[in-house]
């Protein structure tokens, strides 16, 4: 009878000892000290985890306990372990992303800046560079279309005839009063409403077109109208119509003075190209939006900046050559 107790006894206890050695257990016995703050008894329970016969026998239970094993090296600054832990991982694991993105991101951490910087920059510049080219051709697009929309509304804006100057004044009124995002917004997800569909690039060129005409049309009839009425009276005296005078005389002398103001509204339509991102095209603010979120990695934003700061230069650099070239007769 005692030799019959003491064999029950003993099944018993291997059953139970079976039981708490079972990788799931270990898992929860590691969980469990993980929450309670025992981090070396809960990396101990991770370690016990046993590997896998084949990558299909635990159900990626050794995989996540060699992760977490990495993760409590790392807050211990043991990155050498941390490593290790998840190259057990890639051993019967080769495909495992968290293992692979943890391994590049310590090695990332412990290059030189430097190196890290020009590693960053081999990443990120190709897309952001393509995106940069769409600002161009949004802005060489602009820079071709608005000036000629602009000198029209002035004109119209100027002009004696009502039924000219009353629609002039209406677009300039509009585009100038409403954020430049709204216009956008309205023509590309309010007009498929009005059964009107345009594709993004279109959207664009359209809303910004529109709008930085109704600016420079402003510019443009200052300038216009800072010119003496007398020029307009000794055109007409030598027998040159309106449109004669306004081509010939009064247009060519407001050039040096539009240049200033024309070329401050060109390096902020740069900028705000930045606003079509929202309508689904990608420029160069989406692009580097899309890097940032991909791998948080502000150095995407660094770039755009530089970028922007290279295009805005450039541009203001060319205009001062063009203003003193205009000017070259009305040097003070």
């Amino acid at each position: 009878m005692p030799a019959l107790l003491f064999l029950m006894l003993s099944l018993v206890l291997l059953t139970s000892l079976a039981h708490a050695a079972t990788p799931e257990t270990l898992m929860r016995q590691g969980h469990e000290a993980l929450a309670e703050g025992r981090l070396e008894d809960a990396e101990a329970a991770f370690r016990q985890v046993p590997a896998p016969v084949s990558p299909t026998d635990d159900d990626g239970l050794y995989a996540s306990a060699r992760m977490q094993v990495a993760r409590l090296r790392i807050v211990r600054k043991d990155f050498d372990e941390a490593v290790q832990a998840a190259r057990d991982v890639l051993a019967y694991y080769p495909e495992h992303v968290e293992a692979k993105n943890l391994i590049a991101a310590i090695e990332r951490d412990r290059m030189p800046a430097w190196l890290r910087f020009f590693k960053d920059c081999q990443r990120f510049l190709p897309s952001l560079l393509s995106g940069a080219g769409m600002t161009l051709l949004l802005v060489s697009c602009i820079i071709l279309i608005s000036p000629l929309g602009g000198l029209l509304i002035a004109l119209g804006r100027i002009s004696t005839i009502k039924v000219l100057r009353a629609p002039c004044w209406f677009v300039i009124w509009l585009f100038r009063g409403t954020p430049l995002l709204l216009q956008l917004f309205f023509i590309y997800y309010g007009l498929p409403s009005l059964g009107i569909t345009l594709k993004p690039l279109s959207a664009a060129l359209i809303g910004l077109g529109l709008n930085y005409s109704a600016y420079l049309a402003e510019i443009i009839r200052a300038g216009i109208e800072s010119i003496p009425r007398g020029q307009m009276e000794a055109a007409k005296a030598l027998g040159m119509t309106y449109g004669q005078a306004m081509r010939r005389v009064i247009v060519p002398q407001t050039y040096k003075r539009l240049i200033p103001p024309v070329a401050n509204e060109f390096t902020a339509l740069i900028k705000d190209t930045a606003l079509v991102s929202t309508i689904s095209m990608v420029e160069l603010m989406r692009a580097a939006d899309q890097m940032f979120n991909t791998y948080f990695n502000v150095t995407a934003i660094v770039l755009a900046a530089v970028i922007y700061l290279f295009f805005t230069t450039v541009f203001t650099f060319l205009f001062e050559r063009i203003e003193a070239r205009v000017g070259i007769y009305e040097r003070r």
